[in-house]
């Protein structure tokens, strides 16, 4: 194969349009593996017409949709988990604030999540208030469930044995101290004033995005949808997409406390994690890359074997089928993940497989990683040795020949 061109960007420098990387609503709540804004803002800048159609298969927190509303592009979202649809409309409402505080405090129905071990996330003391809150939710109509939603949710995992500073759902032993020690305090109503700060930060959040003046623009969600089964049923001009990464993919897990307070019940939850790459049947593909064999033979154990198997012929299975529907453009953001210190290229396997389905590459551009929450350990936390983490990510840009 040819040498492939290559270029050094610093996508977070590139766009004016969006002053930083947490502008607005692109914060608006922690999420796993988000984009960064300016990655979908580049290439709507740089490749996108009016009229398109912009399509993103693993679309997680939103960011590729929230920013084609920017550019007055229509677009389409997928993704396994459901809260896509719920930050979703949060982000496109017009909301206003009001004293959800009373509201709460007046109200009489209780909402306790289907879960067994809600006890373990949660003292009976807290138990008591967010059961109320939550009740109003569930009970509300669509616009007070939209300002509800944010800032309960935030709470909510700040009132538990959950370390609210990292993405995984994890009982560390800072969240332990945390709440004996808001156990010690007026825990109720420290719960409602941090619940009445994050409304107004929620509302600040959506002022600054509609400074930026999204355009209303026609589009589609699929939360929940399998994305390794699923087809296409309209084709879409350009696909943008940045799929899980290699030995991250736990994303329900992840979000498990949200979804049991949003309603979902366990055997839904655990549905929806068997369906994450790690843990499922996926079918064979003819994998149509050099690089990816001349790797495979370097990894020793066989269990990490089967991983690295299972995830390419995921992604590219996804790729190979979904971009029949694409007309234009594939852009897939991906970084080169470790297997026991092994540093493997996916971006060139990607692309070696795109061409050989017939996809032209134009380019690929590299973007070096200045901050991100999830790769910030010095140590692999799984084990414990030193390791260099991920320092720079690739955007491979494919044209439909």
């Amino acid at each position: 194969m040819k040498s492939l061109e290559v270029k050094e960007v610093l996508f977070r420098k590139s766009i004016m349009k969006i002053p930083t990387t947490t502008y607005g609503v692109f914060s608006l709540y922690k999420y796993p593996a988000k984009f960064i804004p300016q990655v979908p803002a580049f290439v709507m800048e740089n490749y996108a017409k009016p009229g398109m159609k912009i399509f993103d298969p693993f679309a997680g927190f939103g960011t590729v949709g929230l920013v084609a509303r920017l550019y007055g592009l229509s677009y389409e979202l997928w993704d396994l988990n459901p809260m896509l649809e719920y930050i979703h409309s949060v982000v496109t409402s017009k909301l206003a604030y009001l004293d959800i505080i009373e509201i709460i405090k007046n109200h009489t129905v209780e909402f306790i999540p289907k879960w067994s071990n809600i006890g373990y996330w949660h003292p009976e003391e807290f138990l008591r208030i967010l059961a109320k809150a939550w009740g109003v939710y569930h009970s509300s109509d669509q616009l007070l469930k939209n300002i509800l939603l944010i800032p309960l949710l935030k709470t909510t995992k700040y009132f538990s044995y959950a370390d609210e500073k990292v993405h995984k759902l994890y009982k560390s032993r800072y969240a332990k101290e945390k709440v004996d020690r808001l156990l010690k305090q007026d825990y109720q109503a420290l719960f409602y004033s941090m619940l009445d700060k994050e409304l107004k930060e929620t509302l600040k959040k959506l002022s600054e995005y509609q400074k930026l003046k999204p355009k209303d623009v026609p589009f589609n969600i699929r939360a929940g949808v399998d994305v390794l089964e699923e087809d296409l049923r309209e084709y879409a001009h350009v696909m943008l997409t940045s799929p899980p990464y290699l030995q991250a993919q736990e994303y329900i897990r992840t979000t498990k406390l949200e979804l049991f307070w949003l309603g979902f019940d366990e055997d839904h939850v655990k549905e929806l994690s068997k369906k994450e790459i790690p843990y499922r049947h996926v079918k064979k593909i003819e994998i149509k890359s050099s690089t990816y064999y001349t790797y495979r033979a370097l990894i020793q154990e066989q269990n990490l074997i089967e991983l690295y198997d299972n995830y390419f012929h995921a992604i590219l299975g996804v790729f190979e089928r979904l971009s029949q529907k694409i007309t234009d453009y594939l852009f897939i953001f991906v970084g080169p993940a470790k297997i026991r210190g092994l540093r493997i290229p996916i971006h060139e396997i990607i692309t070696e497989h795109m061409i050989e389905l017939g996809f032209t590459h134009e380019i690929t551009y590299v973007d070096k990683i200045v901050s991100r929450v999830m790769f910030s350990t010095k140590k692999n936390p799984a084990t414990g040795l030193e390791d260099s983490r991920m320092d720079r990510e690739y955007l491979v840009v494919l044209k439909n020949a």
